[in-house]
């Protein structure tokens, strides 16, 4: 499209799939979407295909599949690792640049370790379908492992699940496992008891759901507590291995002269499951360095109020790789919304300057939060409903379902999902519990015979 304003999008979550969609209809701009995988991914149920409850597919839909009647766009699938500011131009992996007149960066992020990067290899976290794959392993073979353990030391080894971080996403994936321990796998066993597993859900501040009122969180715990859940608050772990974790656990010591101090203890695990912190991804850090863009101490770049970097009014930033500004000196909040919200702004905006007008600020509209616990359980936090949007239970849950359907791209995959949902809910079961990856054998030790 000669003489049409150049759009690079960089990273195909919600943020960047949003802004596409929206650009998608302007005809003055040809628009380039940048992706390493080939897919849109629906994040917030990555924890439903690393439990067995969806398979991969009913939560992702292609690119090429979702844009293909934009007639002014280009997908292309490649991995954004440098940018010059001063050409206006993004170098892929492939050594392929691409020019822009307006770039838009959302790359999103990872978890972070806080700095102890060595622990990934024992403690993976849910990111990717990738990763949900590999948890999905994990947990499967731990049980797998249990059954023909002989030694009871490290069956329960094997048995004992910890979740590191009590936000949403660690607080749904420890629901989860306690639906399988204690629902779903309950009679598939002969030599171990599947609701003996030990969960625990580990968080270093004073409660789960911090983002949520107190009472939410309380009304969590207790929830977790019925699936079989041990809640650990003001425990921060200080050392993961393939066979324990290590944690501090923070005013447990008895002695007066220790009053307020913490004690290290040690959990036996083969399976723990990393919920905790964020990191900027790796091409958000090399915007940052090429534009002298300051950056949180997650590496997520601070954004002016119209989400552009300081000094480059044609570089957006938006969703997880920035801190986007909200109200009170709060940075809106790192959910699918605030990435939504951003996209849908920064299409606008671009829109409104190549009429030449201008454009305001971003205002992120909270629409609330909600967090599934198990079946029939959850709880919400929607201030614009005001008491009525402190739900917990029933409610929870079934909000939770019309919100989840509500934002799943595809109507196919909403069809599949709701399907295979009610099927579930009648059955007690999760339809995907395959173990793929390597290894698919569990290392045992000292097998025990059949039972």
């Amino acid at each position: 499209m000669s003489g049409a304003h150049r759009v690079v999008v960089v990273g195909g979550g919600f943020g960047g799939l949003y802004a596409a969609r929206e650009l998608g209809r302007d005809q003055a701009v040809d628009l380039t979407l940048v992706d390493r995988r080939n897919f849109h991914l629906f994040q917030p149920l990555l924890y439903q295909v690393a439990t067995g409850a969806l398979a991969p597919g009913e939560i992702a839909q292609p690119l090429r599949s979702i844009l293909r009647r934009q007639q002014n766009t280009s997908v292309l699938l490649g991995e954004a690792v440098g940018i010059d500011p001063e050409r206006r131009e993004i170098l892929l992996s492939d050594g392929g640049p691409i020019g822009y007149d307006s770039l838009v960066v959302a790359t999103g992020a990872r978890f972070s370790y806080f700095g102890h990067d060595e622990w990934a290899p024992n403690a993976p976290g849910l990111k990717s379908l990738d990763d949900a794959l590999e948890i999905r392993r994990r947990i499967l073979i731990a049980f797998e492992a249990a059954e023909r353990e002989a030694v009871p030391e490290r069956r329960a080894e094997w048995m004992t699940f910890v979740v590191v971080g009590g936000g949403p996403t660690g607080v749904e994936l420890a629901g989860a496992l306690g639906e399988i321990a204690n629902d779903t796998l309950r009679r598939d066993f002969r030599s171990i008891n599947s609701p003996d597993a030990r969960i625990l859900l580990v968080e270093a501040l004073d409660r789960i759901l911090p983002g949520y009122p107190e009472g939410q969180s309380a009304s969590a715990a207790h929830q977790l507590g019925r699936l079989g859940v041990t809640v650990r608050t003001r425990t921060r772990v200080i050392h993961v291995d393939d066979a324990s974790v290590r944690v501090e656990v923070a005013g447990v010591r008895k002695d007066a002269a220790a009053e307020g101090a913490a004690d290290v203890e040690v959990i036996p695990t083969r399976t723990v499951l990393w919920a905790a912190g964020v990191l900027a991804s790796s091409f958000g850090r090399k915007v940052a360095e090429a534009t002298g863009a300051e950056t949180d101490r997650n590496g997520r770049i601070l954004v002016e109020p119209d989400l552009t970097v300081p000094g480059h009014p044609e570089i957006f930033v938006i969703g997880d790789a920035a801190v986007q500004p909200w109200k009170d000196g709060r940075p809106v909040p790192g959910v699918a919304q605030g990435a939504i919200q951003a996209g849908k702004f920064v299409a606008r905006t671009i829109r409104r300057r190549l009429g030449g007008e201008t454009s305001g600020p971003f205002s992120y509209q909270d629409r609330g939060d909600v967090a599934v616990i198990g079946r029939l359980s959850g709880v919400t936090n929607i201030g614009w409903l005001g008491p009525l949007g402190r739900q917990s239970g029933f409610l929870a849950w079934m909000l939770w379902l019309g919100i989840h359907i509500l934002y799943l791209i595809g109507f196919a995959n909403r069809i599949v999902v709701v399907v295979r949902w009610a099927f579930s809910f009648v059955t007690h079961g999760r339809g995907s519990r395959l173990i793929t990856g390597n290894p698919l054998l569990p290392p045992i030790e000292e097998p025990e015979p059949p039972a």
